[in-house]
């Protein structure tokens, strides 16, 4: 199916990973990963800085490095074997394993799917139904952002035909406060944040208050599993503690994100803070690393119902949770 193509190209801001066709060579006593992030560096991957810092992926004999690069495909570069790691979204795994790719969801980053839709909460929308007849700004008819949509369409029994979509790219805060939309898509750890600073009232639907889908997470390939799990259960340890001591201490995880991210000492600081703060709610679980089994049923009906999967897939294959420490 055509769309496939698109899903699998473009993406959220978080959720797609690009990176060029480096994998893992031994670098003296440690193993060399590159790790695509589909983004530039910015607070919300305060966990991988925090892994790096503290000395994480090197107590597991391994050498990361970030790639930022948003030039190609993670998932299908994943799947050949290019790429032994990268971080995205489940719906990308479920798409690309309808295409044949053998990529694995090892782990969840996110425990709260990351998108919302918002609006000045003089448009009155306080539940899904009352997206009816709203014109809606959003990246475009593709990723994270889309799947997110249209699950909080589901929930309120509502089509596209309900609504007008209008594709905006990522100026979502901009087409907001020039009354060009009456609500945008966002990742409410980002621009509801920004629009608040600026002193806009504004109310956010979060996709994770109406449905249970599968957000960010570590994604490998079936090959890697087989003949290095070892790698595997080091990567994800090393992410997993990540996660929990940004949560744990945040005030630190932040003054340690200034080494990597240059332009955070000349951003505002309050802003910053609030995203870190605001995204570490969205890692927050009791169990790290844990997916739902219905999150991935929800995601899969979702998928077939936006006529982007044709048939159920094995979901068992999608994920494997038993290398999580």
């Amino acid at each position: 199916m055509k769309k496939y193509s698109i899903f699998l190209i473009l993406t959220f801001l978080l959720v797609s990973c690009a990176a060029p066709a480096a994998s893992v060579s031994p670098t003296k006593d440690l193993v060399r990963v590159t790790l695509p992030v589909g983004y530039v560096p910015n607070v919300q991957f305060a966990p991988l800085y925090v892994a790096i810092d503290k000395g994480y992926f090197k107590d597991e004999g391994i050498d990361l490095e970030l790639d930022y690069s948003m030039e190609t495909d993670a998932v299908a570069l994943t799947g050949a074997g290019k790429l032994q790691f990268a971080i995205v979204s489940g719906e990308q795994v479920l798409l690309g394993r309808a295409q044949g790719l053998p990529v694995v969801y090892v782990a969840a980053w996110y425990h709260d799917y990351p998108v919302g839709v918002t609006a000045m909460t003089s448009e009155g929308i306080t539940r899904p139904q009352d997206l009816k007849g709203k014109k809606i700004g959003l990246p475009g008819l593709y990723g994270a952002s889309y799947i997110g949509l249209r699950a909080l369409l589901e929930a309120g029994d509502l089509t596209e035909s309900d609504v007008t979509l209008d594709s905006i790219g990522y100026s979502q805060v901009e087409a907001l406060t020039a009354g060009q939309e009456q609500a945008v898509v966002t990742y409410v750890a980002n621009e509801p944040v920004q629009l608040a600073a600026q002193g806009y009232d504004t109310r956010t639907l979060r996709v994770a208050d109406y449905m249970e889908l599968v957000g960010n997470g570590l994604i490998t390939n079936e090959q890697t599993i087989k003949e290095n799990p070892e790698l595997v259960r080091g990567m994800i340890s090393a992410l997993m503690k990540g996660i929990q001591f940004t949560v744990e201490h945040q005030e630190e995880a932040y003054t340690i994100c200034g080494k990597y991210v240059e332009t955070l000492a000349s951003a505002d600081q309050d802003i910053q803070k609030q995203v870190l703060e605001s995204s570490i709610e969205l890692w927050k679980t009791d169990q790290y690393g844990m997916t739902d089994p219905q999150a991935w049923e929800n995601m899969q009906n979702l998928l077939i119902d936006m006529q982007l999967l044709t048939k159920p897939l094995d979901l068992t294959a999608a994920y494997n949770q038993t290398l999580i420490p």
